[in-house]
């Protein structure tokens, strides 16, 4: 069964997550989409030095879902920062 395609005027939600580079922040962060049934709608991750920087957006996401979230990713270990924006 295919999904009915997203609206491009749905908010889409951003979350910059920033931690220490170590092996299992990445698959924590996504954790937190897919136990939601949630495919982030763009994903991008960096290096640099000791630092990783997650971008994830995720199209359809109501604000209060964002927030909890966004809650959630900044409890995950080796997470320093997380800032979120609704476009």
């Amino acid at each position: 069964m295919l999904a009915a395609p997203l609206s491009k005027t749905e908010p889409v939600a951003c979350f910059a997550v920033h931690a220490r580079a170590e092996p299992g922040v990445m698959p924590r962060v996504l954790e937190l989409f897919a136990k939601r049934g949630l495919v982030p709608t763009a994903w991008t991750s960096r290096v640099s030095g000791e630092e990783l920087a997650i971008d994830v957006q995720m199209r359809g996401m109501d604000q209060n879902l964002a927030e909890y979230v966004a809650a959630c990713l900044r409890q995950i270990a080796y997470v320093e920062v997380v800032l979120t924006s609704q476009r």
